[in-house]
């Protein structure tokens, strides 16, 4: 059964306000298949994907006669793999401006693609679609957050965690999660791994060393969540620190990183200023460490930095598809005070997560979000520490212990 995405309202929306709207997305998150859903509803009347070779070649022969054919209501696929398109495209959409003229989509950020943003800016809407959230699996429209900042949670114990680190393993790209066995799971994912190395990183830029940008995606993984420090990358993978930079960009590029910056206030400790780097998908980053189950549960190290990424990547998600803004950041200080996320919504209210892969959850486990309640004062709208056990239960005023499932059973 096809599984709806929540993101695709805001396609719709983004369609009946914009000449052009950019679907982006890492490679196999699902942009075709919402397209062809776009498609099969009538609100888009036709389909090209530049990875097809021979609209591929006639898009290069010549991109202003190929855009000056192409329907009104076109859905144009992967169209990072030939950037000469978007000036005509702009041309396009001057001559005639209308809502709705053109879906692109793509598996390269628009942001690092200067011919895209220079060519519609103002005249293109940008969706972000990611991997599978677990509501989506669940078909269940997630409202963790708009809860988490309403403090709307009642005293459960019904919970189910059980699968909880086989939702880890199996990320949400969904060519992965719809194999039949965790190993077939992760035997999909280092086989993408491998393509979007070979394959995706060579269409954006000449890479001579494939293997060291090998390295840098199984040491990101094996640091998911942590801070980034480029001195040590470079130092442990043996490569420059500029180069390190560029392959660091490339791999954000494709989508499959995720920076989460630092969170600032008017707090009096000084604040560190390095972004915590993310891979997009759990399930890719232990697939590329070659870690099944039972090394997760073996290593409380990784299992801990893995709980962490899914949460962070499930925030993420919702985020995108959230019908209000909301920003995500991470705090730590130089005298050691430290939360794993912060949430920030547009009225500027705060919550803080603590993310805990352990069963039980005790008052120590609140120390810094009770301090970051005290810093932020009237902003604060609740502190919650995320845990593998059962019971969603309050611990003071404003601070809950709630089990991950709440992240998609709120």
């Amino acid at each position: 059964m096809l599984l709806e995405r929540w993101a695709i309202e805001r396609v719709r929306e983004a369609l009946r306000v914009m000449p052009a709207v950019f679907l982006q997305g890492a490679r196999q998150v699902g942009k075709t298949t919402l397209a062809h859903q776009l498609l099969a509803e009538g609100l888009m009347d036709a389909y090209y994907t530049l990875d097809d070779l021979t609209t591929l070649q006639s898009a290069l022969q010549d991109p202003k006669g190929f855009v000056e054919a192409l329907p009104e209501r076109a859905i144009l696929d992967e169209v990072q793999r030939v950037p000469q398109l978007l000036l005509p495209l702009k041309q396009r959409i001057d001559s005639a401006r209308k809502a709705g003229m053109f879906l692109l989509t793509g598996s390269a950020s628009p942001a690092a693609l200067p011919q895209v943003a220079d060519a519609l800016v103002g005249r293109m809407g940008i969706v972000m679609l990611h991997p599978f959230s677990q509501g989506e699996l669940e078909r269940r429209r997630e409202c963790w957050l708009v809860c988490a900042f309403e403090g709307a949670f009642a005293m459960r114990t019904d919970l189910d965690t059980s699968d909880l680190w086989g939702r880890v393993l199996r990320g949400g790209y969904p060519q992965a999660v719809a194999q039949p066995t965790l190993l077939q799971c992760q035997m999909w994912l280092r086989a993408y791994a491998e393509t979007l190395l070979t394959r995706d990183v060579r269409l954006l830029a000449d890479i001579e060393r494939v293997a060291d940008m090998g390295r840098l995606l199984r040491l990101l993984a094996a640091q998911n969540g942590q801070l980034l420090n480029l001195s040590n990358l470079s130092r442990e993978i043996g490569i420059p620190h500029s180069t390190l930079q560029r392959y660091l960009r490339l791999l954000e590029t494709l989508l499959v990183v995720i920076r989460i910056p630092p969170w600032y206030a008017s707090i009096s400790q000084q604040l560190l200023k390095t972004p915590k780097v993310f891979l997009n998908d759990t399930g890719l980053a232990l697939a590329v460490l070659g870690a099944g189950e039972e090394r997760l549960l073996q290593d409380a190290l990784l299992r801990g930095r893995m709980l962490e990424a899914f949460v962070a990547n499930e925030l993420v998600k919702q985020i995108s598809y959230a019908e209000t803004t909301y920003r995500l950041y991470y705090l730590r200080t130089s005298k050691g005070r430290e939360v794993d996320l912060i949430v920030e919504n547009a009225q500027g209210q705060v919550i803080g997560i603590e993310i805990k892969a352990a069963a039980t959850v005790n008052a120590e486990d609140f120390r810094h979000l009770r301090a970051l309640a005290q810093a932020v004062g009237e902003r604060w709208a609740g502190g919650y520490v995320l845990y593998t056990g059962t019971a969603q239960v309050p611990f003071g005023n404003r601070l809950w212990a709630l089990p991950v499932p709440s992240l998609w059973e709120a």
